[in-house]
């Protein structure tokens, strides 16, 4: 396959950013997108330039954190993560646009690499159970009926890779607050904590300078991990019951 690629170059966060194309003769169609910038880059190298910086990890559609936007789609084409997306999803002699993330919470670092390092503070605020829970207790102990364990299951899914906020027109990061609000509202361990886990982690997403949610859908449409839109509701109902009962209202702030 020969392909045409369009990549975002930009030196650091501060320095202006621009497109630079590419030409990619030998591309085999079994190869991974990361696999065929991963050639790029050598021969990039071999001529003494630059290589493109983009992130990756585990290559299995696990971590997340091969975040690119492909033709107008983050992750690309296919509902799926980059480096599970395909050169057989594209055609011989086509030309692929790449850019990275577009958020303000998400600032260029270089290249295709963002820094999505929000999402870790968002998580840090409540993302967590920190009751004693002693030793692992037997499956039957704490009975929990078996769609509300796939509905935490299926919400804990989330890879926090980003797809979501780059997705959404306003840069909004509800999807993946509302999947870890959900994961842990939803089971009987993350009970006590529910209400000042809402508002901190709100709280700390607006601090972050994400957009408000619209309610598009171009976030569960684009989720590698079909994370539904019902987290959303559930996250507001959870946020506004806090909010009627406490008075935590700073990031980080007492009990």
């Amino acid at each position: 396959m020969k392909i045409t690629l369009k990549v975002w170059r930009q030196k650091n966060k501060d320095a202006k950013g621009a497109f630079k194309t590419y030409q990619v003769d030998h591309a085999s169609p079994d190869m991974s997108f990361l696999e065929m910038i991963d050639v790029l880059n050598t021969s990039l190298i071999k001529k003494g330039e630059e290589s493109i910086a983009f992130d990756h990890d585990c290559r299995e559609g696990i971590c997340g954190m091969c975040s690119m936007y492909i033709n107008g789609h983050p992750h690309g084409p296919l509902q799926t993560t980059t480096c599970q997306l395909h050169m057989r999803t594209f055609k011989d002699g086509e030309t692929i646009t790449v850019e990275p993330w577009r958020a303000k919470a998400f600032p260029v670092i270089k290249d295709l690499v963002v820094d999505r390092s929000a999402f870790d503070r968002i998580q840090r605020v409540g993302g967590y159970v920190s009751v004693n829970t002693g030793g692992v207790p037997d499956a039957n102990v704490i009975p929990i009926p078996k769609n509300i364990a796939d509905e935490a299951f299926d919400a804990a899914a989330c890879i926090g890779c980003g797809a979501c906020v780059a997705a959404c027109k306003n840069a909004s990061a509800m999807l993946f607050v509302s999947a870890k609000v959900s994961q842990l509202a939803l089971l009987p361990q993350g009970k006590p904590e529910r209400k000042v886990r809402a508002e901190r982690m709100v709280a700390q997403m607006d601090a972050e300078g994400f957009g408000s949610c619209t309610n598009t859908g171009a976030c569960e449409a684009e989720c590698p991990k079909g994370i539904s839109l019902t987290n959303i509701a559930r996250l507001n109902r959870e946020y506004f019951g806090a909010m009627l009962t406490s008075y935590e209202v700073e990031v980080g702030g007492g009990d």
